[in-house]
């Protein structure tokens, strides 16, 4: 029997928090509810609730100026619902847990001091989430707390590609390449294992998670051997928000030209770049295509340069790979934009890569063409899930 009955793994982005309710049945996890708080910190703050058949509970538009209001809005509402089972635990999403950290932990004062000192690697998500977790510990005192690292899954990498070419005294203080979206690479693979036929160990594997912050990691054996972002989550790609990679000379450039500050080019490349950045009006792809469609040229622009890279650092991982076998789109973007899916794919059949367009407008979860060498799919991930599993492996570990 298990000891855990009912899990909350939360989810904390940069300008969100995710939370799912779980009862634990056998070896499942059941689905209880669900919600999010979003715009964290901008105009528009929706706080949303659904049950496990996708029917809205609470729908409430709110302002949230910072992740503390957002905190305290979330686990009051949670306190002050009778009806709901109390978790025995809780599971958080940390984003970074450094050198150290290479797989889910209870939390501790240690645990929370350390992450306090790994703040200035992940700026945008470490303080947030350690107001998530402080704020919880607070409230459900006696309920243990783990912290399941986004960083964990790519600690497999070989050590030349989590290297930089920088002085052994930079690279001893941790700079060096971690990757992130690691839960949600975490649970693709796991999905694929459960697939009868779909992967073995063998299968050299690219999973594209797209979304807001956007990712792509090249797997085999179930193992991270190389992902797009590096030190921190503003690497890599373009993004919805983030620059992705910037040569340094930028930055020295701006420093020298004396008009922006450390702050303000860190709020540049976080929070007004990449897709916001280019198009000068939304960081959601979706208007952003239609108003390309419209002949908007900027939005044109940001939705080309973001599938340009795209396939540009897909192109870098089947290198790595030597060649692919399965490629998945997963994530809000990858998930759900059968354009931008299609978009990535076009011209990339001297890598065996061929979708059909029918089942790719279908949403279908198997979208390549009957001549693909490639198998392209369509994922749908679930980081919070992958929270609640790890999570109640730590704890039953421990009995």
């Amino acid at each position: 029997m298990d000891p855990i009955q009912q899990i909350l793994a939360v989810n904390t982005g940069s300008s969100s928090i995710k939370f799912s309710l779980y009862v634990l049945c056998g070896e499942t996890e059941k689905l209880f509810l669900n919600g999010s708080l979003t715009r964290i910190g901008y105009d528009g703050g929706l706080f949303s609730v659904f049950d496990a058949d996708g029917a809205a509970l609470v729908k409430e538009n709110i302002s949230l100026p910072d992740h503390e209001s957002a905190c305290e809005h979330l686990f009051s509402w949670l306190l002050s619902r009778q009806e709901l089972p109390k978790p025995a635990a809780i599971g958080h999403r940390i984003v970074h847990g450094g050198v150290e950290y290479d797989a889910p932990v209870v939390v501790t004062p240690k645990l929370v001091a350390d992450l306090e000192k790994l703040c200035p690697f992940a700026p945008e998500h470490l303080p947030q989430a350690l107001n998530a977790l402080r704020h919880s510990g607070q409230l459900f005192s006696d309920i243990p707390q783990v912290a399941c690292f986004d960083t964990a899954f790519h600690r497999s990498m070989p050590l030349v590609a989590q290297t930089y070419s920088l002085p052994a005294s930079v690279r001893l203080q941790g700079v060096q390449r971690y990757g992130f979206h690691g839960l949600s690479y975490e649970f693709i693979v796991s999905e694929l294992n459960a697939l009868s036929g779909a992967m073995d160990a063998e299968s050299r594997v690219i999973i594209a998670h797209l979304g807001h912050g956007a990712s792509m990691a090249a797997v085999r054996d179930g193992k991270s051997l190389d992902t797009t972002m590096g030190f921190s989550p503003a690497g890599g790609m373009v993004m919805s928000t983030r620059s992705g990679d910037l040569d340094p000379g930028v930055i020295f450039f701006l420093f020298q030209q004396g008009s922006m500050s450390a702050d303000d080019i860190k709020d540049m490349v976080n929070r007004r770049s990449g897709l916001l950045g280019l198009s000068g009006k939304s960081d959601d792809m979706r208007d952003l295509l239609g108003a390309a469609a419209s002949g908007d040229r900027a939005s044109h622009m940001a939705v080309d340069l973001f599938c340009y890279q795209a396939r540009k650092h897909l192109g870098a991982l089947v290198a790595v790979l030597g060649g692919l076998d399965i490629l998945v789109f997963t994530g809000g973007i990858g998930g759900h934009s059968p354009d931008i899916r299609a978009r990535i794919c076009d011209g990339l059949g001297f890598l065996g890569i061929g979708i059909d367009d029918r089942e790719n407008r279908d949403g279908r979860q198997v979208i390549s063409s009957g001549n693909s060498r490639v198998v392209v799919r369509v994922m749908k991930t679930d980081e919070e899930v992958m929270i609640a599993r790890q999570t109640r492996r730590v704890l039953n570990d421990k009995l």
